[in-house]
């Protein structure tokens, strides 16, 4: 019988699959955390809905391969998410080299319908080519939307989907409030 997946720590998911790719690495009051340091930890991501959902009902193996290209992945996306508008040459060659390693074929069904099929080399591989894909799908569509949280000691990052795109915070349950703690303190301490 194979063990329950443990629930997933991290203070912020549901993102887009490259932006919680990104948010496998998380700070707190206890320190710097990584998802990802672990085959037990990928176990966990590959568990959560929204990467199941992602992924479809595809089987990905939770093991070092998938990790190893799991993790470049996110290197790739860190160093391309530093500035969407303009990357570096080094984060457009990183994420070309995971989207090398698999592509969307598109054809027609016996029904008639069209449809596409994603091909990767390795099961192993999807995770870490989903993650680079579906972040190109957000350039395409909203880049200025791609934010890190404003709180200078946190490390997330959120696709923002407000209607006036004006969201600042990975959460206002943490660091919008306590960003809003900070400046009504600051208003009524005495100088």
């Amino acid at each position: 019988m194979s063990s329950p997946i443990e629930a997933d720590p991290r203070p912020l998911t549901g993102e887009p699959l490259s932006i919680d790719l990104l948010n496998t690495r998380w700070i707190d009051a206890e320190g710097r955390h990584d998802l990802l340091d672990s085959v037990a930890g990928l176990a966990v991501w590959l568990g959560s809905p929204p990467v199941r959902q992602s992924l479809g009902d595809r089987p990905v193996p939770a093991d070092e391969s998938t990790l190893d290209r799991l993790l470049g992945a996110r290197a790739a996306l860190d160093r391309a998410v530093t500035d969407p508008d303009r990357p570096t040459p080094a984060a457009v060659t990183a994420l070309n080299d995971v989207l090398a390693h698999g592509l969307v074929r598109h054809l027609l069904r016996p029904d008639g319908r069209p449809d596409t099929v994603v091909e990767v080399e390795a099961p192993s591989w999807l995770p870490a080519w989903s993650a680079a894909e579906d972040f190109l799908r957000l350039l395409a569509d909203r880049p200025d939307r791609i934010r890190p949280c404003a709180n200078d000691a946190c490390v997330l990052h959120f696709y923002d989907v407000s209607k006036n795109g004006t969201r600042r915070w990975c959460s206002m349950a943490g660091c919008g409030n306590r960003a809003k703690a900070r400046r009504h303190y600051a208003r009524h301490s005495p100088l």
